[in-house]
């Protein structure tokens, strides 16, 4: 079926019944003047139409009729019919269309013509029409004819040099789950569409195990979008042409009536100008013969009929751009609209363009991600196994020639099943091919090193050889003369293979360029037996080696794999191509003409030549190193950077970064221009090895990574960082990625360097083959192995225990969270009985049942260091619960054992125990089992059914229980007699330490019994704890528990709260005080205790001798926490002006010491008046809060009257709606202090203010800032100064005291008067260290008084001179000041306007060697100030924070100097204009600032290329707190990128990403569950939606300091904000959300505003 079938071989009755089916359901969808029509050509036919010829029934036997009539007519009445039906029927597909008018036409050329039917066809229908599909459907064969010539030719360049036949139905598939948009309609053609065909089920993809062929695969695959996944060299690429070589044949599972198009990506990348479908497919795939009408003709067919069309796209791992995917389904694209490569490629996938075609994808794993939602199927090519392997070695040796040495073959088979790195890569076909050749060039070289040592053993004298033969049978041979004589031998008869990947890439090289035909690749005379030393190929080749590698490093910077012609050399393209290094590939260029490409054989040998290139030439930068070494993650994000390459490049550096590379190296340093030296090599080495010491002493790798970081130790042989790799990692948690036997054998290598340390291995989540547990055993110090995933079942733990027994030094073995039943616990059991060091083990949340847990209770005896076992949920009963308890409490050796280690015995097991109804018999077996345990460290009974006869069983058993932590009993006490049994054992059992009952309506309550060793207090400090919360107790019951606990009792913290006690229970608690001797705390919040209650404490505050602190919220309502401290206190918030006279009357009592907190009150005029006249009364207090009371002037100026009121008062610190506080001595104070700040103060108010310091004490200190004052206010109190009693800030800071009163109170002029020394005269006794006039409006010319004051502060430290108007004058007075200021270590001088800073400034600069903070942000300069001030920042290397606003241009000058500043912490460069380029620059500089903190980017011009550059900077700078890049333009990719960083600053504490230039921040959301300390995010004004809040919503359990999240001018609806309200119910310490300008309405705002205050959807 090679070639096209002749019609005129074909019977056309016989065509007629081969598609009667078609025919059938064709005819069925016509209308029914049609099949009349066609009825009448029968004869006998009356003319006229039946009655009943409209009913389907009548229609469908008419049509049966016909058919059947004509199968058995003459052919030429038959081809008339056949004719006749394509003329007049629609829809006929074009495949079966050409069929019936080819045959048809050759029966009338045989048969006589038939005038009738002539006549007929001529009347009815015009001779236009007649020939109208006839030459469309000859150009769409023509075309499918050239299709299968050109797919026929490429098979056959192709698999010139196979070795192994391919064949659809060899190759493995494993189906994997497809990510389907909802919607995307199905675009599977119908039964009618689909031809003859009939495509099989798709299978089930829900497994991601199940297994089939590739043909198997590709079934049914019409109408759909299928990607076949692979590796590179896992042969997608020669698959796709052995398909498109199958249907040229009319095999295979693509219809042959489909036009095949088989485009690769590599080809597409090349093509940069917009194409149009037409365009792509006649000028890139088929160059038509013809003219213009014979393509339109295909694509005029291929658009009515795009289900005849398959279009195989291969290579998309090597595309270079991302295939986009419309969210809803768009618009269909024309044919002949020019669109970019990948636009249009994407049309194809999305259905925009030709919807209904077969389009089958190749790509690699990680590419997956872009497909998805447009993939219908999804499949993985599978590699070889070892009998594939060793089959395909047989066929190479055979294949080429080596029939007669089929023990070469043999050998080379042993050699590659018993070394992991040859068998890791033969499982991909190219690689295969690739070892095979270095396996041949290894044996043969090894059997001429044998040939050459048996000559020389021949050569040797009669005599010689005699005395050698004596001496080995005496055994007297030296050392020396033993490696002399075996050094030419293989070592146990077998060739040496190199020991790591990057040793076998060596040697696959020098195998490579040793088939060199030329002169100097042949065994020379030379090296025959009297050769002192044979030349390698490495050495031979060099300088080629050093173009080729040159030509790869090129190719990974560019990213690319394709190389033409004119990129290289002749000599070594000629070398490159003889060898096999570089393969030519056929590509078409831009304007449709064929070129020649070449590659590399593979994309790891191109790889491996750039690592030789990054280890032999200085052209690589260390930069550049750094920059390609990174870990690579097997987990794939839609963030990740697309590549050509495999992401081997750093395996290969570390491993050339090994001492036994070193020789190899300098070698080719010397052809890349080096001197061949050690040193340059060496130093290159060592940096390697310097950057996998610093990975291996990080504490943020994932699993993949720390994989990734074991294989590359493995790689550099050293040992010493594989002893630093688990010095930082007791254990290596291998979660959730595809385990191979090489990567175990990986780890080993590190595990092994452990030596006596021991080192623990958790496979969480693991995928993994049997064959990987065969390798295990070669981790010879394993402490510890853990299985959790429910993939894990009784087939791995079968094979485990068969090497359990090899692990001497395990202690710790878990199998849980799995699939295990009691047949794979047998086989445990067994296991573990040579595994005496056992200590811990942890079976829980299997399925063992009663039958598994005998199993193991069987051995447990057997295990005598054994001190941990965990058996929970296993659907086990309690009959096995007791069995296995007293097996154990049964055995004397465990019972001896246990005198000095704890058993952890859990028995909360699965559904079966869950909600037991335990009785009293039950419980007495289970008891009198627990009291033979000599030690118990926690008894966990939770989830039965208790009452109360079965609680008092327990309890009295419990004083016989040996336990040390605690005991269980989750949803055992269900009432109130329940409870007071319990509680009775805080007094009848001393062990108990303390007892835990609260519940909750949706959980169980939840019950503790806490003994010695449980509590978390220190074990030499006694302490009783009860707690009742939530247990809706009332006054009756907590009678009950007081007599529970009898007449005295050692309690020290009792918790009652969230009960239903009242004042009468308070009254009553108030009344056993002094029973409770050493009672320390006493919870009683959310009681409905009343102001009657708060009275009642306040007088027990003032009797009861131990009582020292109430604190109350809410009158009483929420709070009430009695304590029993040193010092006496008493916090009321939220009381009523009535309450605080109240209150004050029973505090006037108290002598001890007191604090008073009516923080957060209504405070009137009337309540502070009461307050200050109890105020001297209350003779104990100390402290008085007033937070959050005060919000006037007047308020606080009535409070300040307590200076005159009461001679003890120390200190007034009033701030509105703030903190607020008044501090008293017992005695009169010497001096007080008053700081009054943040309030509109009046001229009146500081009238009055004025007056009453005056008139008050002496005071030490005065702050009226913040104030409002204005000039005039300021005036005045300067003014009355003299009038003020002050001491301490006048006498030594009159100068700060001007600057503090006069900053930030919007004064218009600088005043500076002349100070009066009558009362002043020691003024600046103490020096000035810091002066700061920020926001003060001063302008320059008011300066110049200052300057005089200056000149006698030479130790002044700090200087600002931040947001005011200086000019140029203000210059000048800086210029005149800074020289005179050698201790500066702070200098602020930013303006409102831009000052242009001149020479004298820089040069004034110059001197300011000492500064640690700069701000110069509004600050301008020629270019030679510039210069300058570069040169003199460049002096200053203990800069420590930085502010400046520059040009873009001066940002290079900036990165220069930023290494410099190495104890960097803040940099502000907001308000740049800086680009996105310099962005890059400057964060990439920053990475030398390890100690940075802060950095501000904001109001730049950033973009992806600055986020990018932050995912590799950031990580390492891990102090940062700050970090804020509002106002750029970040896109989705940067989006990406950030959240990349984001994940390793765990020191972040705020962030602000307002008006981030991108919506898609979901990423950037996740991340920041990476970051413990965060407390504010900035997410303000970025479009972002929904799926952002949800995000969020989900951090809050990670982000416990998290206070505030800004989310205004936001997409977020209703659903976000009600996740995010959710979210903050179980994080009490939150704050704000702001969530203004979002899609909420004030209804809905209003209503989560009410439910949760911290809901703010204001603007302010």
């Amino acid at each position: 079926m090679d070639e096209e079938v002749d019609p005129d071989d074909e019977n056309v009755n016989s065509v007629l019944v081969q598609e009667y089916s078609e025919l059938f359901h064709i005819l069925s969808s016509q209308s029914p003047t049609v099949i009349m029509e066609l009825c009448e050509m029968m004869p006998g036919r009356n003319v006229g139409r039946p009655a009943s010829a409209d009913s389907p029934a009548a229609v469908t036997e008419l049509i049966k009729a016909m058919l059947e009539y004509y199968r058995a007519a003459s052919p030429a009445d038959c081809a008339d019919f056949l004719q006749r039906l394509c003329m007049l029927c629609e829809n006929i597909p074009m495949h079966l269309e050409s069929r019936l008018v080819s045959v048809a036409a050759c029966a009338d050329s045989n048969e006589n013509f038939n005038p009738r039917l002539t006549n007929e066809k001529s009347s009815s229908l015009p001779a236009e029409q007649q020939l109208i599909k006839r030459p469309r459907i000859d150009y769409w064969e023509q075309c499918i004819a050239a299709v299968r010539r050109l797919l026929l030719r490429r098979w056959e360049r192709l698999s010139e040099h196979l070795v192994r036949e391919v064949q659809l139905d060899n190759v493995w598939v494993s189906l994997r789950m497809p990510n389907r948009g909802k919607e995307r309609p199905d675009q599977t053609p119908g039964s009618a569409d689909r031809g003859s065909r009939t495509p099989e089920s798709d299978g089930d993809l829900g497994s991601s195990e199940s297994r089939v062929t590739l043909e198997t695969f590709l079934q049914g695959c019409a109408g759909k979008v299928t990607v076949v996944v692979g590796q590179a060299g896992s042969g997608k690429t020669l698959l796709m042409s052995c398909l498109g070589q199958q249907w040229a044949h009319g095999l295979g599972p693509i219809p042959s009536t489909c036009l095949f198009i088989l485009l690769e990506f590599r080809q597409l990348r090349l093509l940069s100008r917009p194409l149009s479908l037409s365009d792509l497919l006649f000028q890139h795939y088929l160059p038509p013969e013809s003219g213009n009408d014979e393509k339109q003709a295909i694509v005029d067919y291929l658009l009515s009929n795009p289900e005849h069309s398959c279009w195989v796209l291969d290579g998309y791992d090597e595309f270079d751009s991302k295939l986009t995917r419309q969210e809803a389904q768009g618009e269909v694209l024309g044919p002949e609209y020019p669109l970019p490569v990948a636009d249009l490629i994407s049309g194809l996938v999305n259905r925009q363009l030709l919807p209904g075609c077969t389009v089958l994808v190749t790509c690699r794993l990680r590419d997956v991600m872009d497909l998805e939602g447009v993939s219908d199927k999804v499949g993985q090519l599978l590699g070889w196994d070892w009998q594939e392997i060793k089959e395909y070695v047989d066929n190479f040796f055979e294949v080429k020639g080596e029939s007669t040495n089929r023990a070469l073959g043999m050998q080379a088979a042993d050699l590659l099943l018993s070394n992991r790195h040859l068998l890791a890569m033969s499982s991909l076909p190219a690689l295969c091919n690739i070892c095979c050749i270095c396996l041949k060039h290894l044996l043969l070289e090894d059997k001429e090193r044998v040939a050459v040592a048996q000559s020389r053993e021949e050569e040797r004298k009669p005599e010689t050889r005699k005395q050698e033969t004596e001496k080995g049978l005496k055994g007297v041979w030296t050392a020396e003369e033993r490696r002399g004589s075996s050094k030419d031998l293989r070592v146990d008869g077998r060739c040496q293979i190199p020991t790591t990947l990057t040793q076998v890439y060596l040697t696959v090289l020098g195998a490579f360029l040793s088939r060199d035909s030329d002169n100097r690749g042949k065994p020379e005379k030379a090296t025959t037996t009297r050769s002192p030393q044979r030349l390698t190929p490495l050495s031979q080749y060099r300088s080629e080696l050093c173009e080729l590698s040159r030509l790869a490093w090129r190719g990974l910077e560019e990213n690319k794999m394709l190389f033409m012609e004119e990129e290289i050399s002749q000599d070594v393209l000629e070398l490159s191509i003889r060898t096999g290094l570089l393969l030519q590939v056929e590509l078409r260029h831009e304007r449709g003409m064929l070129v020649n490409a070449y590659c590399f054989i593979h994309l790891t040998m191109q790889e491996f030549l750039a690592a030789l290139r990054i280890m032999t030439s200085n052209d690589v930068s260390d930069t550049q190193l750094k920059k390609r070494f990174s870990l690579k993650t097997r987990w794939m994000t839609k963030s990740d950077q697309r590549t050509v390459f495999t992401d081997s490049l750093h395996l290969y550096v570390c491993g050339l970064a090994s001492s036994h590379c070193t020789p190899t190296l300098m070698q080719l340093d010397r052809a890349s221009g080096g001197k061949g030296g050690p040193s340059w090599v060496q130093t290159r080495q060592n940096l390697v090895l310097k950057l996998l010491k610093n990975l291996c002493h990080s504490n943020s790798l994932t699993g993949p990574k720390i994989l990734e970081l074991c294989h590359c130790v493995q790689e550099s042989q050293n040992k010493q960082l594989a002893k630093e790799v688990v010095s930082t990692r007791p254990i290596l948690e291998l979660r959730n990625i595809r385990l191979l036997p090489n990567d175990i054998d990986a780890v080993a290598f590190v595990v092994n360097s452990a030596a006596n340390s021991g080192v623990g291995l958790d496979f969480r989540a693991c995928s993994m083959e049997l064959e990987c547990l065969d390798v295990l055993p070669s981790c010879q110090y394993i402490n510890s192995l853990s299985f959790r995933s429910r993939k894990y079942g009784d087939k791995l733990a079968e094979k485990l225990s068969s090497i359990l027994p090899k692990f001497t030094t395990l202690s710790k073995l878990e199998f849980c969270v799995a699939s295990l039943t009691a047949t794979g616990a047998a086989s445990l059991a067994s296991a573990l009985q040579a595994c005496p060091g056992i200590m811990e083990l942890n079976l829980s949340d299997n399925n063992l049942k009663d039958e598994g847990i005998n199993h193991i209770a069987n051995i447990l005896n057997k295990l005598p260091k054994l001190v941990s076992v965990k058996l929970g949920q296993n659907n086990t009963s309690l009959t096995a619960v007791n069995c296995l308890i007293r097996k154990l409490a049964s055995n004397l050796n465990i019972q001896h054992i246990l005198a000095d280690f704890f058993l952890y015995l859990m028995v909360p097991f699965f559904s079966s125990l869950l909600n037991q109804e335990w009785n009293k018999s039950e419980m007495q077996k289970l008891a009198n089992s627990l009291v033979r345990w000599p030690a118990l460290s926690v008894v966990d009974l939770s989830g039965g059914q208790w009452d109360v006869e079965t609680l008092r069983t327990l309890t009295q058993f419990l004083p016989k229980f040996s336990v040390t932590k605690k005991i269980i009993l989750n949803g055992s006490c269900s009432s109130v007699e329940g409870l007071v049994v319990l509680t009775a054992l805080m007094s009848d059992c001393p062990s108990v330490m303390e007892l835990h009952i609260s519940s909750d309506p949706k959980d169980p309550i939840v019950v503790s019994i806490v003994f010695s060793g449980g509590t978390e207090r220190p074990a030499n400090e006694v302490s009783k704890k009860l707690c009742l919360s939530s247990c809706g107790l009332v006054p009756a019951d907590l009678e009950k528990v007081w007599r529970s606990l009898g007449t005295s009792s050692d309690l020290t913290i009792l918790d009652l709260s969230s009960n239903c006690l009242g004042n009468k229970s308070l009254k009553k608690l108030l009344d056993v005080l002094p029973r409770l001797r050493n009672i320390q705390e006493i919870n009683l919040s959310n009681n409905d205790i009343s102001m009657e209650g708060v009275a009642m404490l306040a007088g027990a505050l003032c009797s009861h001798k131990n009582l020292t602190q109430v604190d109350i919220s809410n009158r009483g309502r929420e709070q009430v926490l009695l304590k029993f401290w040193p010092v006496r206190r008493i916090n009321n918030s939220n009381l009523l002006p009535s309450d605080i006279s109240t209150i004050c009357k029973k505090l006037v009592r108290c002598h001890h010491c007191l604090e008073l907190d009516v923080s957060h009150s209504s405070l009137n005029d009337e309540a502070i008046e009461n307050l200050l006249k109890a105020l001297p009364k209350m003779l104990s207090l100390q402290r008085l809060n007033v937070s959050h009371c005060i919000a006037s002037a007047a308020e606080a100026l009535v409070l300040v009257r307590c200076l005159m009121l009461s001679h003890r008062v120390t200190s007034v610190e009033l701030r509105s709606q703030s903190e607020s506080v008044i501090h008293l001595d017992r005695v009169k104070a010497e001096q007080s202090s008053c700081r009054l700040t943040h309030f509109d103060l009046s001229s009146d108010n500081l009238e009055r203010l004025l007056k009453i310091l005056q008139e008050g004490p002496l005071l030490s200190a005065l702050d009226l800032s913040n104030n409002q004052l204005g000039d005039r206010g300021v005036k005045h109190v300067v003014d009355s100064l003299p009038g003020l009693k002050i001491t301490s800030y006048v006498k030594g800071w009159s100068f700060i005291i001007l600057l503090f009163i006069t900053a930030r109170n919007k004064y218009h002029n600088m005043f500076c008067w002349p100070l009066d020394m009558s009362y002043n005269e020691s003024v600046l006794i103490s020096p000035l260290l810091s002066s700061s006039l920020v926001d003060c409006a001063v302008e320059g010319h008011q300066l110049a008084p200052l300057r005089s004051i200056m000149q006698s502060c030479s130790l002044l430290a700090e200087l600002d001179f931040s947001h005011n108007i200086l000019g140029m004058e203000g210059a000048e007075f800086l210029c005149s000041v800074l020289p005179l200021l050698p201790n500066l270590t702070s200098l602020s001088i930013g303006s409102k306007d831009r000052v242009t800073v001149n020479e004298k400034l820089s040069e004034a600069l110059l001197e300011c060697t000492s500064l640690q903070t700069l701000n110069l942000s509004h600050c301008g300069w020629s270019a030679a100030g510039g210069l300058q001030i570069f040169q003199a920042l460049g002096q200053c290397v203990s800069l420590e924070g930085l502010c400046w606003r520059m040009t873009d241009i001066e940002v290079e000058q900036l990165t220069r100097l930023l290494p410099v500043w190495t104890k960097l912490r803040k940099i502000s460069l907001s308000k740049n204009k800086i680009s996105d380029q310099s962005g890059d620059k400057v964060v990439e500089a920053l990475i030398g600032c390890s100690h940075l903190e802060e950095l501000h980017l904001s109001s730049n011009h950033l973009k992806d290329l600055t986020a990018a550059r932050m995912a590799l900077v950031l990580p390492s700078l891990t102090h940062i707190r700050v970090l804020d890049i509002s106002d750029n333009s970040i896109g989705r990719e940067g989006s990406l990128s950030l959240s990349k960083a984001i994940m390793y600053m765990k020191s972040l504490t705020k962030i602000n990403l307002t008006s981030v230039g991108t919506s898609e921040l979901c990423a950037v959301a996740a991340s920041l569950a990476h970051c413990p300390l965060i407390q504010d995010m900035g997410l303000g004004w970025n479009n972002c939606g929904d799926e952002v809040a949800l995000e969020l919503a989900k951090i809050f359990l990670f982000c416990k300091k998290l206070t505030r999240i800004d989310l205004e001018s936001n997409n977020v609806s209703v659903a976000g904000a009600e996740a995010l309200a959710k979210a903050l119910e179980s994080c009490p310490a939150f704050q704000l959300i702001r969530l203004w300008r979002n899609k909420v309405s004030s209804t809905e705002a209003k209503r989560l505003r009410d439910k949760d205050g911290r809901m703010n959807f204001s603007s302010t």
